[in-house]
């Protein structure tokens, strides 16, 4: 049983696995909020969901959830005393980056199980198209491709240049 287990999860980390493209622009968002002494950014940290049951949302995740990258308040950072393994407290924007093998309606489903956590924006970045939708809802968002300038996220009271992202 525990071989039939480890080779599901092996799969299951195979299917996720990122590509370059996913990679760049995993590397390019935590990169270009660096500099802004608002927010803590953070990659493939993983989120404690043990609150809430995950399954109504058709995910096979359990009590985790790993965004490509989340943002948290400046007094989110470096933690002297203990190191976590998952975070409890939830960050106000987790953004996912499609892969090539990955599902858009199961990145669509991890949304509905980010907002019932209490995360306030997520945005969804597509790099083939290199287009990137802000939701501040399941099912509301604004997208945005090359042809803007920038993305404005207004929950979260961000503006990045989209050619900054992509190129």
């Amino acid at each position: 049983m525990n071989e039939l287990m480890a080779f599901e999860d092996e799969v299951n980390e195979e299917k996720e696995m990122g590509s370059r493209n996913h990679s760049f622009v995993q590397a390019k968002i935590p990169a270009l909020l660096f500099n802004d002494e608002r927010f803590s950014v953070f990659v493939e940290l993983s989120l404690d969901t043990s609150q809430i049951d995950l399954k109504p949302f058709g995910l096979k995740a359990k009590e985790e959830l790993k965004p490509d990258v989340c943002v948290y308040p400046k007094s989110v950072g470096f933690n002297d005393d203990d190191d976590e393994l998952k975070m409890q407290d939830m960050p106000p924007l987790a953004v996912e980056i499609v892969s090539p093998k990955q599902n858009l309606s199961d990145i669509l489903s991890k949304f509905k199980a980010y907002f019932a956590l209490g995360i306030k924006s997520c945005w969804l970045i597509v790099p083939p198209i290199k287009t990137i939708a802000v939701y501040s809802k399941p099912n509301h968002f604004k997208t945005f491709g090359m042809d803007t300038s920038e993305i404005i996220d207004e929950i979260m009271e961000i503006r990045l240049p989209i050619q900054k992202i992509f190129g």
